[in-house]
């Protein structure tokens, strides 16, 4: 599929210094686009990896130091970041963190934990960007969800529940923003190997997890990173307020 339409556009994308943000950003740019990199941490070795990106597809990736625990540090690389461009293509908010727990040990503290990087400061961080896409009347913002938050997992109320509240909000956002040429979609994987789901999950309910998969694999990170970019393509120009479910047939067993 062509994403030619990428070429040159502005992107910001959260949490991408690993699993499937990375496989975001370096997709983003070898179609060309320009991205503001969001993470939490900045180390030499991610700041090579995208040095090497800009050399190989002539493009540019700036690195905001953002920590998403914190409204003042959204505000604050909002604001930076709108002051380097006038224009906001495409705000993909991948960043999340995952916390096993039962609904009956689930702590407060906890709960809002989850909820402050999961739920909260996305919603805060699409407020502030979609305001500037507003102006320009047009935008495209994509939040990566999970499959936890329409079918529950057992063990991970918390993070089930904040996903389930991300695809319920897409739904509400996508009609709001709609008056200003501005599309909102999310995407649900399932099962993909990335560091976070390796180390939350043990290994015997991992396959026996993939034995219920109609594809009897877990996906790759660039096999969601390419929903993504669907979605932020002019492909997708008549897709809105709709939650892409990439799960290898999970759900339909």
């Amino acid at each position: 599929m062509n994403f030619g339409s990428l070429k040159s556009k502005n992107v910001v994308v959260t949490g991408c210094n690993k699993g499937i943000g990375k496989s975001i950003l370096v997709d983003f740019a070898k179609n060309g686009a320009n991205v503001y990199a969001c993470v939490r941490t900045i180390n030499k070795e991610f700041i090579l990896f995208t040095k090497d990106l800009e050399k190989n597809y002539k493009t540019q990736i700036k690195i905001i130091k953002l920590d998403l625990s914190k409204n003042y540090s959204i505000s604050e690389w909002t604001s930076n970041i709108l002051k380097n461009t006038k224009k906001i293509d495409v705000l993909v908010n991948n960043a999340g963190i995952l916390s096993n727990s039962l609904f009956q040990m689930t702590s407060e503290k906890n709960l809002k934990e989850i909820f402050q990087i999961n739920f909260f400061s996305q919603i805060y961080f699409t407020q502030m960007i979609s305001r500037a896409m507003a102006k320009n009347k047009k935008g495209n913002i994509i939040f990566i969800s999970s499959t936890s938050g329409i079918d529950g997992d057992y063990g991970r109320f918390a993070y089930s529940s904040s996903k389930a509240a991300i695809i319920n909000s897409v739904r509400t956002i996508s009609k709001e923003l709609s008056n200003f040429n501005i599309r909102v979609n999310s995407v649900s994987p399932g099962l993909t190997k990335t560091e976070l789901m390796y180390s939350n999950t043990k290994e015997n309910i991992l396959k026996s997890e993939i034995q219920k998969i109609s594809l009897k694999r877990m996906a790759e990170t660039d096999e969601i990173s390419k929903v993504v970019l669907f979605l932020a393509s002019e492909n997708s120009n008549y897709i809105n307020g709709q939650n892409l479910i990439v799960d290898g047939g999970r759900s339909w067993t």
